[in-house]
């Protein structure tokens, strides 16, 4: 008679963490203030002006934007500000800076809110195959969430996985 054979990862209290379950929905768009610029560095504020109340904000409604200025131009902080304001009314976020500082800052927000509660005195393995662009600053603030209150942490799969943390 053969032994049952039997699943000890599905059986253990490992809790497997994936971001990829977090990752906000909704297009990402970069906003590029230098077409607003003369010659792509000068601001005119009346002309600067002129042209974001005849822009057309409509493409980015409903999704997450990142402005920023291709040029090494030196811009009042009113200048990001003031297309903020426009973009307000359509895009569910703006941030300064990079689609990659986007992202990081979306994943803050959702790592700061997370409730940790379930995780204490449990080993973690955070998984770390994704298919969706999850930054690696991501994978930093989650552990730091996680750690005090996690009993172990590990990174991978749990077949092949990277302790990273025992109490």
């Amino acid at each position: 008679m053969a032994e049952e054979i039997v699943n000890r990862v599905a059986k253990s209290p490992l809790i497997t963490f994936d971001l990829e379950e977090f990752f906000p929905e909704g297009q990402r768009l970069r906003l590029d203030m230098s077409q607003w610029l003369e010659q792509g560095f000068i601001l005119r504020e009346k002309e600067f002006r002129l042209a974001l109340k005849s822009f057309d904000f409509t493409p980015y409604k409903n999704a997450y934007v990142a402005l920023e200025c291709s040029t090494d131009a030196l811009l009042p902080a009113w200048a990001s500000l003031l297309v903020t304001a426009h973009l307000q009314p359509f895009a569910k976020k703006v941030v300064l800076g990079s689609l990659v500082e986007l992202e990081q800052q979306l994943f803050s927000e959702l790592i700061a809110q997370l409730d940790t509660s379930k995780f204490k005195d449990k080993p973690i393995i955070i998984k770390g195959c994704s298919e969706k662009n999850i930054p690696a600053a991501a994978f930093v603030s989650l552990i730091q969430k996680l750690q005090p209150h996690a009993k172990s942490l590990f990174y991978g799969e749990a077949c092949s996985s990277v302790p990273l943390y025992k109490k």
